[in-house]
Formats: C-alpha cells, structure tokens, sequence
C-alpha cells in the first residue's frame, strides 16, 4: 500500500528529510500521482491542485511517518546560447509567446527538446545543444510566489 504524501512542508520546518523522490520538470507538476521514492517506497502525491515542487522542497506522508525531499532528475533540454544578451532576452521572448517551460538564466535558456522550436532558434543565430541536466522552469506569471 502507498504513502499517502499530503503536506508540503515549510521551508524552516525542522523535519529532516527520511527519503528522496527524484521527478523530472513535469512530475513535479503534478500533485496527484503515484512514485517510487529513490529508496524503494512506494507513494501517492496528494497534494494541493496547483502544487509546483522545485528542488530541495519537503512533504510528508498523511500519517506523519515519512518526510521526502523533492529532486529535480536530470533530463534531456535543450541549452540556447548567443553571443548577445539581446539576442538572448529575444529569444525569451519568442518563447513565452508560445508559452514554452523555460529556465533563465543569465547566460543560458533551458528548454524541453522540440524540433521546431530548435530550427526557429537557429534560424535567429543563436547555438542550441543538448545535455542532460535537472530542469527547473520559471514559474509562471499567475502562479502565487513560491513560499516556504
């Protein structure tokens, strides 16, 4: 039988973490589905509607007798690069129009493997490749402040 895993914890809460539960950018979108913790348990997220887990978040089971730490699992994204900033931001910009999940950062734009999204990126001159790396998407512009 699962754990019921029901109650994001507080960022100051003292509950140490007892087990882990890697998800890639879209499972930790979700906040009703079963897991496999990395230590073998099995658990069923029940969690708020609207729930979006980041790295180093903290929930605990219904019952209070399991604490897991959220990882964010390192996937396939694409890595966009350009030689100017503007270039960059533009991008960005281009993307949030078709309201792609995307990580920014100062150098660097994150994204989900597509095909088409890579050829419009190359035709703008800017260099795409692909790693795999923990994917951590900017919350969206309505989605609350992340509060811990």
């Amino acid at each position: 039988m699962p754990v019921l895993l029901t109650t994001q914890l507080h960022h100051h809460s003292p509950l140490a973490a007892t087990d882990r539960l890697s998800l890639t950018a879209e499972e930790r979108s979700k906040s009703r589905q079963p897991f496999i913790t990395d230590g073998g348990q099995e658990v069923y997220l029940q969690l708020k509607r609207g729930t979006n887990l980041r790295q180093g978040d903290r929930i605990q089971a219904a019952d209070e007798s399991l604490v897991v730490e959220i990882l964010a699992k390192p996937e396939q994204v694409m890595v966009v690069s350009a030689e100017h900033s503007l270039d960059l931001l533009q991008a960005a910009y281009h993307l949030g129009n078709r309201h792609v999940p995307l990580e920014i950062t100062d150098e660097h734009l994150y994204l989900l493997p597509d095909a088409v999204l890579r050829d419009m990126l190359l035709q703008r001159g800017l260099t795409v490749e692909e790693v795999d790396r923990p994917f951590q998407p900017q919350a969206g512009a309505y989605e609350s402040a992340h509060h811990h």
